[in-house]
C-alpha cells in the first residue's frame, strides 16, 4: 500500500505566509505519519519561490522521517537544485527515463552523491500507462477514478479502467474522489496504492493512513 499525498496550499485559510506554514506542517505530519511520497504541486509559483518552499519542505520531511519522499511537479531543475527524490511528470513531458538520464549526468559531473531518483507520471487512461511504463516512470497516478464532489462536469474512469491498467508491470496508484470508504475498492481492482489531496489535507493524517494501511 503506497500513499501519495499531493499538496495544494491554496485550500488553507488565510494570507500566503498562512498558507505556506500550514502546508509545511502539514508535510511534517505527514511524513510522521508514514506517507510515502508527498508531491510539491504548487503550480503557480514561479520557479524562486518553488525553490524555497522547496527547499523548507525537504527539510521538514528529512527531520520527521527519511523514509518518505518528496517528489516536485514537473520541475525537474527545481527538484535537482533541491535536493528532492524526484520529479512527478504530466503525461505530455519528457519521459521519466529521459529526465533521470539528465539529472543523472548533471550529478556525476559535479562529483555529488548519485541516489535514486524517482519518476511518478499521471495518467488518464490505460494507454497512459503504458506509455509511461515503457518511459521508464517508477510508478503511475491514474485520475480521476471517481468523480469530483466539487464538479459534477469532470467525467470519472471507474474502477474497470483501473483494473486493466493495473495488468501491466508498472505499480499505479488511484487518484480522483477516493476517499476511506472507496478506498477498498481501488486496492481490489490492483492499485498498489493511494494518491489525494483533500484526504490527506482536510483529515488527521495519522488516521486516514492507519486506515488505509489496514485495507
Amino acid at each position: 500500500m503506497q500513499l501519495y499525498y499531493i499538496t495544494q496550499r491554496s485550500t488553507f485559510p488565510g494570507n500566503e505566509a498562512a498558507r505556506r506554514r500550514q502546508l509545511l506542517d502539514r508535510i511534517t505530519e505527514a511524513a510522521r505519519a508514514g506517507v510515502d511520497y508527498i508531491q510539491l504541486r504548487e503550480k503557480d509559483l514561479a520557479a524562486g519561490e518553488l525553490e524555497e518552499l522547496g527547499r523548507e519542505a525537504v527539510r521538514a520531511i528529512r527531520e520527521a522521517n527519511r523514509e518518505t519522499k518528496l517528489l516536485l511537479n514537473s520541475r525537474t531543475d527545481v527538484a535537482l537544485a533541491i535536493g528532492a527524490d524526484g520529479v512527478h511528470l504530466r503525461g505530455d513531458d519528457i519521459s521519466a527515463r529521459e529526465v533521470a538520464a539528465i539529472r543523472h549526468e548533471a550529478l556525476r559531473n559535479s562529483g555529488l552523491e548519485v541516489r535514486k531518483w524517482l519518476g511518478g507520471v499521471s495518467c488518464h487512461s490505460t494507454k497512459d500507462v503504458r506509455r509511461a511504463e515503457a518511459g521508464g516512470g517508477n510508478f503511475a497516478v491514474l485520475a480521476p477514478i471517481f468523480g469530483k464532489q466539487t464538479d459534477a462536469t469532470v467525467h470519472s474512469l471507474g474502477l474497470e479502467p483501473l483494473k486493466i491498467a493495473c495488468r501491466g508491470r508498472l505499480p499505479v496508484l488511484a487518484l480522483g474522489g477516493v476517499t476511506l470508504e472507496n478506498a477498498p475498492s481501488c486496492i481490489a481492482a490492483g492499485a498498489a496504492g493511494i494518491a489525494a489531496i483533500r484526504l490527506f489535507q482536510n483529515n488527521p493524517i495519522e488516521e486516514v493512513v492507519r486506515q488505509l494501511r489496514s485495507l
